[in-house]
């Protein structure tokens, strides 16, 4: 079901149903905040809340249409905070679109990051494939009982995708995943993994990718051949040993890829 309201205070009451929030409820919501672009997370013990500011991201009318296209297919509960008139800004601006359609938007990067630790990328190689962080669970790959993400607040079909992104964003999860707990310092020393960068064009172009309003990811599985472009690891780019920092390891490796990749 989906509801819009214009403003929500974030606390653990549904203002639609009166009652505490379920795992079934997502909330979008609109701001002016010159603090962030995007920003997702729980707080007060409010459902998942993704909050996209209008005047630092460009693209808030897609990533509305998104939101609502991609948890309205996986059956949530959507609450849309914003204006009447802003909801219907974007719902005409998205007309024509889907949030798998299988090509790359104007503004989407034509390569996506993905960073694991070393140990799971040495998995990955003898898989030939990604897998989420549920399949890699249900087939006893992983010992931790619970995604990092969870300390965020993510819910928990998250973990049925692959997440990728860009900049330092995948060095802060290995990071974190290493320290059990979330470590935004970009300047903390851990010990580097792999970085991974795929072909994000053919992946569209071949129905993998999905967009969820804040987030593009593929769902359970992805092979790295054809999709796997270059891999980045300390001794590759030429760090001097495996600990680095998430800001020098993911700089270095985006500045020799641009070379590799001419």
């Amino acid at each position: 079901m989906f509801y819009r309201t214009d403003k929500l205070e974030e606390n653990k009451i549904n203002p639609v149903t009166g009652q505490e929030y379920d795992s079934s409820w997502i909330i979008l919501m609109l701001t002016n905040s010159k603090e962030y672009s995007q920003m997702c997370g729980s707080s007060n013990g409010c459902a998942y809340t993704i909050k996209i500011s209008r005047s630092q991201y460009k693209d808030w009318k897609m990533a509305v249409g998104d939101f609502i296209g991609f948890n309205q297919y996986n059956g949530k509960n959507i609450l849309l905070v914003t204006s009447e008139t802003d909801f219907q800004i974007a719902m005409d601006f998205y007309k024509g679109h889907k949030y798998n359609e299988p090509f790359l938007r104007e503004n989407e990067p034509d390569v996506l990051v993905h960073s694991t630790t070393m140990s799971s990328w040495e998995l990955i190689k003898q898989d030939g494939m990604l897998k989420s962080w549920n399949k890699l669970k249900a087939r006893k790959s992983i010992e931790e009982e619970e995604p990092i993400g969870i300390k965020l607040g993510d819910p928990s079909d998250f973990s049925d995708y692959i997440m990728f992104g860009s900049g330092i964003s995948g060095e802060i999860v290995v990071n974190s995943k290493q320290q059990g707990e979330i470590i935004m310092d970009v300047n903390a020393e851990y010990l580097t993994g792999a970085r991974l960068y795929f072909d994000a064009k053919k992946m569209a172009q071949d129905g993998l990718l999905v967009r969820d309003g804040c987030h593009i990811k593929v769902k359970d599985f992805l092979p790295l051949k054809p999709y796997l472009a270059w891999t980045a690891t300390w001794d590759i780019i030429g760090l001097p040993s495996q600990v680095s920092t998430p800001e020098i390891f993911a700089r270095q490796s985006d500045k020799l890829f641009k070379i590799i990749a001419g």
